[in-house]
């Protein structure tokens, strides 16, 4: 995952208010010179043994020896990651560290509908990653450095980012409401059994079907120095379902059939709209023949990598082909 930068964190711990936290989480503060004192909801506390600090905007409790800023009260407070508490931190308004005055609580609506069906889910997730990559400095460098930055393929084929922030928008599983959408998105594989994004820290690449609805999700890591295990290309649970650009398909005679989908679309960013992908050597299904059969191809340019596995994989696709 890309590291938030610290001038990001060094507003957060500077531009809001530890006092009005607290206060906002229901405990009483009194004065004692120039910090604040009250009950540490972490223990059983008779001493007000918490302490506030505005003036360093930090707070800190003698029962139960911990403390911090801004972000490990949240932490702390609601029982989330360091990068869960920074984005509700940053999803704001939220008072200054200037401020003594009680916060509003802040949550930014849920990007899905909680009682919409699977595929309006899925369809909804995809919108919701779109918008987050328009807005990410790093998934969009990703882009340039692929060569696939090219503004109407985001938009025509809705690439997007998967950044962590759904589930920070989503009711917590305590909640009925919660529950019920994680247990959906965990089905349709957008959320794992943990609770975390499938896709995260990853480009999410979705695969509409002739009614423009996403039947198959591609996703490939930012980053390549990941730890040990870690997959770079990921995909819904189950088997393919769909064809990349099938609608870029119709009426041509002839298709290029590359290995994956990041080769298919430097492909359509070079002006090859008659482009689509298989999913990985082996990866050329019945609903590619399907659809090679429904658009009138009668030719089919194999564009696999041109290495051993290419070479095996493309000798096997031009067969079936055949």
């Amino acid at each position: 995952m890309p590291r938030i930068p610290e001038t990001e964190l060094e507003r957060l711990k500077t531009e809001i208010s530890v006092h009005s936290l607290v206060e906002g989480a229901g405990i009483e503060l009194k004065k004692a010179g120039k910090d604040w004192l009250g009950r540490c909801p972490f223990h059983a506390d008779d001493t007000a043994s918490l302490v506030v600090s505005p003036g360093k905007n930090l707070w800190h409790c003698f029962g139960c020896q911990i403390g911090g800023g801004p972000i490990d009260w949240v932490m702390r407070k609601e029982g989330v990651s360091f990068r869960d508490a920074v984005e509700r931190l940053k999803a704001g308004p939220l008072p200054s560290a200037a401020s003594t005055e009680a916060p509003t609580r802040v949550r930014l609506p849920a990007p899905v509908n909680l009682d919409a069906s699977e595929q309006e889910l899925l369809d909804q997730v995809i919108d919701y990653y779109h918008q987050t990559l328009l807005s990410s400095p790093e998934a969009m460098a990703y882009l340039e450095r692929r060569g696939i930055a090219d503004r109407e393929l985001i938009e025509q084929h809705r690439l997007g980012y998967a950044n962590r922030t759904l589930g920070v928008r989503l009711p917590i599983a305590q909640l009925k409401a919660g529950a019920e959408v994680r247990g959906r998105l965990q089905k349709i594989g957008i959320l794992r059994e943990s609770g975390h994004e499938h896709f995260n820290g990853s480009l999410v690449v979705p695969v509409f079907d002739a009614q423009g609805q996403v039947s198959e999700v591609y996703g490939r890591k930012l980053l390549d120095k990941l730890r040990a295990g870690t997959a770079k290309h990921l995909y819904l649970p189950g088997a393919h379902r769909g064809v990349w650009n099938e609608r870029g398909l119709m009426g041509q005679g002839e298709v290029i059939l590359t290995e994956a989908l990041i080769d298919a679309m430097t492909f359509w960013c070079a002006g090859h709209r008659n482009v689509t992908a298989a999913y990985g050597v082996e990866g050329l299904t019945e609903d590619h023949l399907a659809a090679f059969q429904r658009s009138g191809v009668r030719r089919v340019l194999i564009a696999y990598d041109r290495d051993e596995a290419g070479d095996r994989g493309a000798a096997k696709a031009a067969e079936r082909l055949m």
